[in-house]
């Protein structure tokens, strides 16, 4: 009885964590103001889709829809089960929408056969679908038969939900008005589960959310988390070896595992499932928003806003906050990510005149574009404070080239030479110091690196104290040269914000911290080496000759203060936030056998660089 209990409390606990859904109870009655209507809208091939309707009791004027499409239950089912919050936030609920939750294709009371990262299908024929076609059926119905509607309907989400809000620009219905995907996946290789080919080991637990099918509708969790013999992740995996002894956990019947371990390239399998390749000639209006801080869906964001800029002629914004996955949703007072403190009501502060203003304003109002909404809203992580850009990356910025170079030291000019580190898949970095058994890992984003800079597997990099302010705003590029003893490596990259000694305490300060000194990581990426020239063809390294591999770590909006060193930091392993790479070529790694797990040494050239953007 136990194991079931805390199963559906921690797919309960996915739910608000994917979502951004507070669990606090709030204290607008919902009941008491809106009318609830559950109903199975009909697609174009049959197949019927869970609905939940929310309509205000207050029947005097007509409202717009606003609408999310979710893998993760429109729960409470029943029409006289309420949801304590509904909509995007409380403001759009209080002032009167109506709110409408659907279960997609294949999910919970929905009919159909679940896709993950479903396809699109362009210039669809007779009853071809796919979650474009799902969303256009499910608007014309909604505009054809819900009372009290003015015929505009708005999309939001969160996560998943945000792709789904992301897939509804895809042959949009004439109706659909105004969209915000946040912290949308924008292609499944770089998102999520996968970052530049390595595999995202520390997601592996939420495989099976994403895996186990059902063949009804259900109202009841029908999936199963793996009970684990422990609660220490790095142990966890360290002890489990080779990703192929993981099978113990989950079976052929899990969908999504077996995709995985199938399709370790970016084969035709994980390219058809990307979105942001086909957002061109959109018409809604958009606002993307993003976190910072997102260890989740970083990518997406940034690349959907980029692709819908260069490819339509829409109204299109975007909103990146000091935000970790989904915290702009919620409404605690003190921001914060790991040890760093932000500042006060960003969250709510974001809602009130950002979200609500975009929505009201074209499902409400003139819709005319001229929301008075900046182009860019990001936030400075290093000053503290909102910033505002007519567009990303901002136009006056400078390119400025740092050398890793001898001594640890970051330089403007390139030397010669290189440094060796020995890395060995048995005692692999930890990516955080606090490593807990988590769905999805988060504080890391932002963590204290000093524990990584005194490992001798972790090479460190870093400029002199800095006598002024500087600013990176927009793309990292690291522009390795390395080489290795074996045939095959992945190379992680860090940038770190390096504080002065007098930086003191807050209360987000873990106990066994001092802020002086800390080492916030404020941007971070990896490459599978084997992955270096052509993500579709992996191809081994020759041992001892010197290559390039370059890797983009995404954008940043960060001020490394006068007084604060800017590091980098290089190393191998980041475990187990992704998996161990073998270090000798094998065709595909979720295959590899513990034998083929060796130690290597590689080497850094001194002629390896870090491109950055210095805003003027």
């Amino acid at each position: 009885m136990r194991s079931v209990r805390f199963i559906l409390l921690r797919s309960i606990y996915f739910f608000y964590f994917i979502t951004g859904f507070s669990q606090e109870t709030a204290s607008y009655d919902v009941k008491s103001q809106y009318t609830k209507q559950e109903v199975d809208i009909v697609m174009r091939d049959g197949v019927k889709l869970h609905t939940t309707i929310y309509s205000p009791k207050d029947t005097s004027k007509k409202y717009p829809i606003l609408m999310q499409r979710t893998p993760y239950s429109s729960r409470p089912y029943g029409e006289d089960k309420f949801r304590s919050k509904i909509g995007p936030n409380e403001f759009l609920m209080k002032e009167g929408n109506i709110i409408v939750y659907q279960d997609v294709r294949g999910r919970w009371m929905s009919e159909g056969v679940y896709d993950n990262m479903r396809a699109y299908i362009p210039n669809k024929k007779g009853k071809q679908f796919d979650e474009a076609s799902d969303t256009y059926d499910t608007i014309d119905w909604l505009v054809k038969n819900v009372a009290n509607t003015n015929k505009k309907v708005g999309i939001w989400g969160i996560s998943y939900p945000g792709f789904y809000a992301t897939y509804s620009l895809l042959d949009a219905h004439p109706a659909l008005k105004a969209v915000s995907p946040q912290a949308c996946i924008g292609d499944f290789f770089f998102d999520d589960f996968h970052h530049n080919g390595a595999y995202l080991l520390s997601y592996w637990r939420v495989t099976a959310l994403f895996g186990h099918e059902k063949t009804q509708p259900v109202s009841e969790a029908w999936y199963k988390f793996a009970k684990l013999p422990s609660e220490d992740q790095y142990q966890f995996f360290l002890d489990a070896g080779p990703l192929s002894n993981l099978d113990t956990y989950y079976k052929e019947d899990n969908v999504f595992w077996t995709q995985l371990k199938e399709h370790p390239n970016y084969d035709e399998f994980w390219k058809k499932r990307g979105i942001i390749q086909h957002l061109e000639k959109i018409k809604p209006a958009v606002m993307v928003v993003g976190g910072l801080f997102d260890a989740e869906d970083l990518y997406g964001p940034f690349e959907t806003y980029e692709n819908i800029e260069k490819r339509s002629d829409n109204y299109n914004i975007m909103v990146f906050g000091p935000w970790s996955h989904g915290d702009w949703s919620r409404t605690k007072k003190r921001q914060a990510v790991s040890n760093v403190y932000f500042g006060d009501d960003l969250s709510i502060n974001y809602q009130k005149n950002v979200e609500t203003k975009f929505f009201n304003h074209f499902l409400k109002g003139a819709a005319d574009g001229k929301t008075g909404l900046p182009e860019i809203q990001i936030f400075d992580t290093g000053k503290k404070e909102w910033n505002s850009f007519e567009k990303w990356p901002p136009s006056n910025t400078e390119k400025k080239t740092l050398y890793l170079s001898e001594n640890e030291k970051l330089s403007n000019s390139s030397r010669g030479g290189a440094i060796e580190f020995v890395s060995d898949p048995k005692k692999p970095v930890p990516y955080s110091e606090d490593i807990k058994m988590v769905f999805t890992p988060r504080k890391y984003m932002a963590d204290d690196q000093r524990f990584a800079a005194r490992r001798p597997d972790v090479l460190v990099f870093e400029t002199p104290v800095l006598t002024e302010d500087m600013t990176l705003s927009g793309e990292i590029l690291a522009k390795l040269k390395v080489a290795t003893t074996g045939t095959d490596a992945d190379w992680v990259v860090k940038l770190v914000d390096v504080y002065p000694n007098d930086v003191k305490d807050t209360e987000e300060t873990q106990k066994y911290l001092k802020m002086g000194n800390y080492h916030m990581m404020v941007r971070s990426e990896v490459m599978r080496g084997r992955f270096r020239n052509d993500f579709s063809k992996p191809e081994p390294f020759i041992a001892n000759k010197k290559t390039d591999v370059n890797i983009k770590l995404q954008d940043i909006h960060h001020t490394f203060k006068k007084g604060h060193k800017i590091q980098i930091q290089v190393q191998s392993t980041w475990f187990p936030l992704i998996d161990l790479n073998p270090q000798k070529y094998v065709p595909n790694i979720f295959k590899a056998e513990a034998s083929d797990f060796t130690k290597q040494t590689h080497k850094v050239y001194y002629d390896s660089a870090i491109e950055i953007s210095i805003l003027k």
